[in-house]
């Protein structure tokens, strides 16, 4: 879940005869893409654990009992810790650390640059809820295309039957490539690009509606709390929607045989409810 990005200022003062007037600007776009690297990196350090368990219960097949099968989320902690040893919540850390800040900076003035984009073609001045549900489905795409190698070597170093079969995030990468060829490191990129084109439109089309909602802020602090209000439901909207592709998209780039089960996300997608549910 991400909070809607503040706008970080930088103050300069101006002098007029006899008048002082302090103007604030933007922070330069290096400021924002280490502090959002920065941010992103402790973010993933924390929440790291939960994504390995949410791919261990999108690979799991059916239901039942056993050391085999999770049946809750504190269930497969506990079979994590005791079978595979603690390290394992933090197996294929490395991809999603590596990516972190060129994909915040990638989705953020991706974001931007479509917007100034749509207000153009379609002669507005400001942004409406149709534009911005359009930047963030482009920017989306657009993000989606930088991280499928990465997201699919955590995927498969996430994944318990992988254990034994690769040694770490650079062995994976070489024998991916040696065995699958280089095409294989973006199996997946459609499922991606559905995924992040619907939590992107979902998250970036709603906080428009609810920003506009929110009263207004009358100083930083309320705008902070604004932010994060506005972040915090855009992102669970954009989770809703996108996560039948993001599960869709793990057993995609899980899937190293050469006769494959899902291939494209939307009969995948028909696959697993069909024989899932």
């Amino acid at each position: 879940m991400a909070a809607a990005p503040p706008t970080p200022l930088a103050t300069a003062t101006t002098a007029t005869p006899g008048v002082t007037v302090k103007t604030e600007k933007p922070l330069p776009f290096l400021f924002h893409f280490a502090a959002g690297g920065i941010a992103g990196t402790s973010e993933i350090l924390v929440m790291y654990p939960l994504d390995v368990v949410k791919t261990r219960f999108q690979l799991q097949v059916g239901s039942g009992a056993g050391e085999e099968v999770y049946t809750s989320v504190l269930d497969c902690f506990k079979k994590i810790i005791k079978n595979e040893g603690f390290s394992r919540l933090y197996r294929g850390i490395l991809p999603p650390i590596l990516v972190e800040a060129p994909k915040r900076a990638i989705k953020f003035s991706a974001n931007e640059q479509y917007s100034r984009i749509l207000k153009l073609i379609n002669g507005k001045d400001k942004m409406d809820q149709s534009l911005s549900i359009q930047a963030g489905i482009a920017a989306g795409c657009t993000e989606a295309v930088v991280i499928v190698p990465f997201e699919l070597v955590k995927i498969r170093l996430q994944d318990k039957g992988n254990a034994g079969k690769y040694n770490g995030t650079f062995d994976a990468i070489t024998k991916i490539v040696r065995h699958e060829g280089p095409l294989a490191l973006f199996n997946g990129l459609e499922a991606t690009v559905w995924r992040h084109a619907t939590w992107n439109g979902g998250y970036f089309g709603s906080i428009f509606s609810i920003r506009k909602a929110l009263p207004k802020a009358d100083n930083k602090q309320q705008q902070l709390r604004n932010n994060f209000i506005a972040g915090a439901i855009g992102g669970t909207i954009g989770t809703m929607l996108n996560t039948p592709f993001d599960v869709v998209k793990t057993r995609i780039q899980n899937d190293s045989g050469t006769v494959k089960k899902y291939n494209w996300t939307i009969p995948a997608i028909k696959t697993v409810a069909q024989e899932e549910g």
